[in-house]
C-alpha cells in the first residue's frame, strides 16, 4: 500500500478532506501561543508571516500539478485558494467573483480565524489581517503569476462590530506588477525532501471526477471526486500540514538556540497532534479502543503521506505499536516525526488521548534505525495536556461541516 488513505471508502474520504484542511489550519493555533510567549507578539506575526511565505508557494504549486488546473490567471488563483490549508472549507467560508483572467474578488462571509482573535483586540486583528494577511495572499498569488497582487477593498477591525462580509478582497494581474523579492530560506522549503517528494497519479479511469480542470466552482464537493483522487488530494493536504511545520521550525530556529527551538516545535506538534486526533475520531466516526486508535494513527496527517514518514502502525490485543523511522525524508527535514525521541512522547500521548484519555505512551526500543512506541490502556485518566487546550481556544476545535449541495459553476462575468 503506498499511501495510508487506500483503506478508506470513497464516502469516508470526502469526510476525510474537510477535515484535514481544518487540520492544518489550526496549527498555528498551536504554535502562535507559544511563539508569543517566546518572542512577543511582533515577532510572533514574523514567524507567521515567514512560514505561511516559505511554504504556501511550494504547496500550492504541487496542488495545481496534481490537479491539473495549471495557468497564471485567477481562476488557478482562486482554485489553489480552495485546496489550501490557509483557507479550510466554511470555517474560512471564501467566495469568489471573477471579472475576466486578470482581475477578480474573493470575500468571506464567514471567518473563523478573525473570530478567535477579535476578542483579544484590535492589535491582534490588525496584526492577522493586515501585518500578516498582506504578505502572504500575495505569497500565494505569486505561486500562479509573478505580477499578481491581493488587495484589500475593506477588512478588520470591522466597522461596525458585524460587518459581513468579514473582509473583501481585490486580485488583480498586470504585467507592470514588480513582484517582491523572494524570501530568506526559501531555498530550504523548496528543496526539502516534502517539496520533492513523488506521489502516485491520480487513475483517470476511476470513477469520479480526477482532476480539477473544469470551471471554478462556488464550493467543492469532496464527495464527486473519484477516490484516486482523494487519496492523492489527502496526501497532499498533510504534505501541506509539513511544509508549514518546516516553515515554522525554520522561523523559530532562527530566533533561538537549538534545544529551546525544537522546544516549542514539540509543544506545536502536541497541540495540533491532540485535537487533530479528537475531530477523526469524530468526524469518521470511531470508538475509544485499540483498534480506533491503530485507525486515527494511520490517518494521522503527522505520519502522511507514508512514503514520506515511512510511519508504521501495528495493532495487538492489548496495545498499538508505531515504528518511527530515522531514514525518512520527514527526519531529513526535520518535521514533526524529528522531534520525537525516546523522552519526548508528548505528541504521541496528546494523540492517543484525543481518542482515549487512559491511553498512554512508551518507548520500547530506540536505535539509530528507529524509534518504536507502545500504547497500552491505563487504569488513570489523563488531563488534557496544556498544549491541547491552547489549541482549542479556537472555533475551528468545534466546529461542524455541512451539505451545502451541488456546487455552481463561477463563470467570468
Amino acid at each position: 500500500m503506498s499511501s495510508n488513505f487506500e483503506q478508506l471508502s470513497r464516502a469516508r474520504l470526502a469526510t476525510l478532506l474537510p477535515e484535514l484542511l481544518l487540520s492544518g489550519h489550526l496549527i498555528d493555533r498551536s504554535g502562535m501561543a507559544h511563539t508569543i510567549a517566546a518572542f512577543g507578539r511582533t515577532e510572533m506575526t514574523a514567524v507567521a508571516i515567514e512560514e505561511w511565505q516559505l511554504a504556501s508557494p511550494v504547496y500550492t504549486r504541487r496542488m495545481q500539478r496534481a490537479f491539473g488546473f495549471t495557468g497564471d490567471d485567477v481562476v488557478t488563483i482562486f482554485k489553489g485558494l480552495q485546496l489550501d490549508i490557509g483557507a479550510p472549507p466554511q470555517f474560512m467560508d471564501f467566495r469568489f467573483r471573477v471579472d475576466d483572467w486578470d482581475h477578480g474578488e474573493f470575500w468571506l462571509d464567514h471567518c473563523g480565524a478573525l473570530l478567535d482573535v477579535e476578542p483579544m483586540g484590535d492589535d491582534f486583528v490588525v496584526g492577522m489581517c493586515h501585518d500578516i494577511e498582506d504578505p502572504t495572499f500575495d505569497a500565494t498569488a505569486l505561486a500562479t503569476n509573478p505580477h499578481a497582487q491581493v488587495r484589500p477593498i475593506h477588512r478588520p477591525p470591522r466597522r461596525p462590530a458585524d460587518r459581513k462580509p468579514m473582509c473583501a478582497w481585490t486580485v488583480t494581474i498586470d504585467a507592470a506588477h514588480v513582484p517582491p523579492p523572494v524570501p530568506a530560506n526559501a531555498d530550504l522549503v523548496a528543496d526539502s525532501a516534502a517539496a520533492r517528494l513523488e506521489l502516485a497519479d491520480i487513475d483517470p479511469d476511476d470513477e469520479g471526477q480526477a482532476d480539477y480542470s473544469g470551471p471554478l466552482l462556488s464550493d467543492l464537493r469532496f464527495a464527486d471526486f473519484s477516490k484516486s483522487a482523494l487519496v492523492r488530494l489527502a496526501d497532499e493536504v498533510c504534505l501541506q500540514h509539513h511544509l508549514l511545520a518546516l516553515g515554522f521550525l525554520i522561523a523559530v530556529r532562527a530566533r533561538l538556540e537549538p534545544d529551546a527551538a525544537i522546544e516549542i516545535g514539540r509543544k506545536q506538534f502536541a497541540g495540533i497532534a491532540g485535537l487533530t486526533a479528537e475531530r477523526l475520531r469524530k468526524a469518521l466516526p470511531l470508538g475509544d479502543d485499540m483498534a480506533s486508535l491503530a485507525t486515527v494513527l494511520r490517518l494521522h496527517p503527522a505520519w502522511n503521506p507514508l512514503s514520506y514518514t515511512g510511519v508504521r502502525v501495528l495493532e495487538t490485543e492489548d496495545n498499538v505499536q508505531l515504528t518511527i523511522p530515522r531514514d525518512s525524508g520527514a527526519v531529513a527535514d526535520g518535521v514533526w516525526p524529528a522531534l520525537i525521541d525516546a523522552e519526548h512522547l508528548a505528541p504521541i500521548d496528546a494523540m492517543a488521548r484525543g481518542v482515549n484519555p487512559r491511553f498512554a505512551a512508551r518507548t520500547t526500543d530506540s536505535s539509530e534505525r528507529a524509534l518504536t512506541i507502545e500504547i497500552t490502556r491505563t487504569d488513570e485518566s489523563f488531563r488534557e495536556s496544556s498544549e491541547v487546550a491552547l489549541t482549542r481556544f479556537s472555533g475551528g476545535a468545534a466546529f461542524t461541516f455541512t451539505d451545502r449541495g451541488i456546487p455552481l459553476p463561477l463563470t467570468v462575468v
